[in-house]
């Protein structure tokens, strides 16, 4: 089954690219596209790319863009050279449902720069 865009489904991207990094979606527009595109192609890096919600105890919520990939290897080169964190579609979302929201622990922090990346001047506000 695929998208009406021609895309896999989010369940398929689940299931078939299960290592996923999560980046605050705004760290992964303008520049910063250009520069997660650029090392991906450079290192051989076959990926997908979906969003998810993600939302703290305190009722703030952030989209996050999940970067996923077939293997733990290329996943943690993509890790070590960007941040991020972790995500497991099993674990991190209701119930493993793939519209799931990602329930955070913790307290909210906005994230303006990490690893080579770094949220452009104008969503900094």
């Amino acid at each position: 089954m695929v998208t009406r865009s021609g895309g896999p489904t989010p369940a398929r991207i689940d299931r078939e690219w299960p290592f996923q990094v999560a980046l605050p979606d705004d760290l992964c527009v303008d520049r910063n596209f250009a520069l997660i595109k650029k090392f991906c192609d450079e290192q051989g890096l076959p990926h997908m790319t979906r969003q998810v919600q993600a939302i703290w105890p305190g009722g703030e919520y952030e989209n996050w863009r999940l970067h996923c990939f077939a293997d733990t290897t290329t996943a943690q080169a993509f890790l070590v050279h960007f941040g991020g964190v972790m995500f497991d579609p099993k674990r991190d979302r209701e119930s493993g449902k793939a519209l799931g929201v990602w329930r955070r622990t913790g307290s909210y922090e906005r994230i303006l720069d990490l690893g080579p990346l770094s949220v452009p001047e104008i969503l900094r506000h």
